[in-house]
Formats: C-alpha cells, structure tokens, sequence
C-alpha cells in the first residue's frame, strides 16, 4: 500500500471507471461470481480454478478486464486461494475496512469496477518482498497467458 493509503482509507477517486446495476452484473456473471465479486462472498479454499496455479501470465479482474497482478508475485501460502505479496500498481486496487465475520480486515477490491477481489494480510512471516498477502478469489480473477 503507498504512504498516502492506509487499508482503512477509501481511494481518492470516489467512482469506479465501469459502472453497471446489479442486475446487469448479474446478467453478465454466474451464480458464484456475482456473490463473490458484487456481494463480497468466499469461495472456498482448495476449490478455485487458480489456487495452485504456476502458469506465467498476468491475472485481471474477471469482470471488467482490469490487470491486477502478475505471476511474478504469486506464492504459495498454503491457504488454498491465490495470494499474491503486492498488486501490479497500487491504483489498479482499492482497499476498504471490513469488521464483518467478527475481525478486523482489509477488503481489496478492483478500482476499476469496484469488485470485490479478497483480503490483503500483512506481517504473516512469509518469505516476500512485501510480507502482504493478497489472498484472492479465483472467481474473481482470469489469467491471461503472456
């Protein structure tokens, strides 16, 4: 995350560049991307298409196409979601507060569409860069092969 945003910050750009309804996104979605990406929903761990992927390429948001990480920062942390220890650039993802389930954590969500992608976690112990995981959902997610 840069300097200027903390994970409880909202983005300084307060729309998205691809605005739609519910019911276009629904039309436009599966059952299971509509309620993990317009309703913050989970998938669950060791289930999605890109979990253990190790696939070269670029991930983008699967609903609008916006490039969001690149294999280059996806490791194993053994959780059975994609994680990645940092975003592509830090404007293509925004971060939001989120007290639900009974904790305090960071929501990423596309800046693009305002998608709801997963959780960013910090000070974890892993081996990264970052020591950030960007614990994404693989329906949230589509790789594009470089």
């Amino acid at each position: 995350m840069s300097e200027n945003q903390t994970p409880e910050s909202e983005p300084t750009s307060s729309s998205s560049n691809v605005t739609k309804t519910n019911e276009q996104w629904r039309s436009e979605m599966t059952a299971d991307e509509f309620r993990v990406m317009r309703q913050a929903g989970t998938e669950a761990p060791f289930s999605g298409e890109y979990w253990d992927t190790t696939t070269a390429g670029v991930y983008e948001c699967r609903a609008c196409g916006e490039e969001l990480f690149t294999s280059n920062a996806k490791f194993d942390a053994g959780c059975g979601w994609p994680s990645f220890f940092a975003p592509l650039a830090e404007d293509r993802v925004r971060y939001i507060r989120d007290s639900s389930m009974g904790m305090v954590r960071v929501e990423v969500r596309c800046a693009s569409c305002d998608s709801h992608l997963g959780h960013v976690f910090e000070g974890e112990g892993f081996n990264t860069p970052t020591d950030q995981r960007f614990c994404m959902n693989s329906v949230s997610l589509r790789l594009k092969n470089v």
